[in-house]
């Protein structure tokens, strides 16, 4: 398949307007976890608009738009959800209301990561404006809950919606770049147990709080012993929360637990990562639980689909074809070499890929940085490039696996 590729980049100048407003529209409208069923339908309206074959909401609130009905199925995502937006006096501007100028967006989702959404519709309508349809059924997905419990959505969207693409592209904030992998993560609970008494006398009791003391000291000094990959990085540990059981606040603690943070790189595992910390000498002193946390909250439509608090690590191979595949778009439509790299943070690939093998890649606009933090933006000419880039790939992709059967 041909592709004009300057028409392409014509096109998504030409629509950045559009997209601007799309994007203020859904800024406009809080859609933190299991709270996104205006932001899902104001997506709709703007599918509708711009010519989607079919739309879908699914039970759990996701929405899908279709284009194309050829053999090879391939999905473009964006989790819709927002983080909230913390202390409101450290936004220089209404978080929601955001600001528009010459070059940038404000608001939250700004970055992360409504801005891929916004790129994704618009790319959907610039591949029927100008026929790119192929031997392809290209899926536009709107994903909830991301921000609760990243994955989750893809869980439901494979298992029970029934969909399984040959790739995913993941349209979190890469700068531009492309992005074939991140660390994964888990969440743990390690908890203590004691006796209370009345605080004027704890020698009568067994702290739980005391007993975990030196659990948290242990943690710090794990976390420099965790496992190191070239292209990922460290694994990390941090204790993030800490509570506790008392009967009052003259009494000794009769329980306590912390929440663990865990980035796990590559080949680290939730069984490998869980034994660590049980084989603490500390833990086994206190004899101190370790489990993972569950997930259950209720996504907006009522629908609890619960799952382990496990998110695995993927890597996309450098030579596999979904990542030629997008550097080769980016250099034919910006004439220059892309940056491939990884994200710090974690995505909907850990299901996809970390959990079902179905590779994915990363590429959108906004910056990683922007991502859960006050005054949070984009920029209009990513918003472009991403819309280029998402038009090109499913054609692209078709070329590339055709040539290496041909190879064959």
């Amino acid at each position: 398949m041909k592709i004009a590729f300057e028409k392409v980049m014509e096109l998504s100048l030409k629509y950045e307007p559009e997209m601007t407003k799309f994007l203020r529209d859904m800024i406009a409208i809080p859609s933190e976890s299991c709270q996104e069923e205006k932001v899902i339908q104001r997506i709709k309206q703007e599918m509708e608009k711009t010519g989607f074959q079919e739309i879908i909401i699914d039970k759990m609130g996701n929405i899908i738009g279709r284009i194309g009905s050829g053999s090879h199925l391939i999905a473009m995502d964006a989790h819709i959800d927002t983080v909230g937006i913390g202390e409101k006096k450290n936004w220089r501007f209404d978080p929601y209301q955001g600001y528009e100028d010459d070059t940038s967006i404000g608001g939250r989702g700004a970055s992360d990561q409504e801005g891929g959404m916004a790129a994704m519709v618009y790319a959907g309508k610039i591949i029927k404006d100008l026929g790119l349809e192929d031997d392809y059924t290209l899926l536009i997905t709107g994903t909830i809950q991301e921000e609760d419990c990243d994955g989750l959505c893809w869980q439901y969207i494979i298992e029970e919606d029934k969909i399984r693409p040959e790739f995913v592209v993941i349209t979190e904030p890469t700068s531009c770049r492309i992005y074939r992998g991140h660390r994964g993560r888990m969440e743990i609970k390690v908890t203590t147990t004691g006796v209370s008494c009345h605080g004027s006398a704890p020698e009568r009791g067994d702290n739980a709080i005391y007993k975990m003391a030196p659990i948290i000291m242990e943690l710090e000094q794990l976390n420099k012993r965790l496992r190191f990959d070239p292209f990922l990085g460290k694994g990390t540990l941090t204790v993030s929360e800490i509570f506790h059981s008392s009967p009052s606040r003259c009494a000794v603690a009769d329980g306590c637990s912390i929440s663990v943070d865990r980035r796990l790189t590559d080949l680290e595992t939730y069984e490998t990562a869980l034994k660590e910390i049980q084989e603490l000498p500390s833990v086994k002193k206190a004899q101190a639980e370790v489990e993972m946390y569950d997930y259950d909250r209720p996504s907006y439509t009522g629908l609890v689909y619960p799952t382990k608090a496990f998110f695995p690590t993927w890597v996309l191979p450098e030579d596999h074809p979904v990542t030629t595949t997008l550097v080769l778009a980016y250099e034919n439509l910006f004439g220059k070499k892309p940056i491939v790299d990884k994200w710090t943070f974690s995505t909907n690939a850990v299901s996809i890929m970390g959990r079902y093998k179905i590779p994915c890649i990363g590429f959108g606009p906004g910056h990683e940085e922007e991502a859960h933090a006050p005054n949070e933006k984009t920029w209009k000419n990513e918003l472009v490039m991403a819309c280029a880039m998402y038009a090109v790939i499913p054609g692209l992709y078709l070329n590339e696996i055709n040539r290496e059967e041909n190879h064959k």
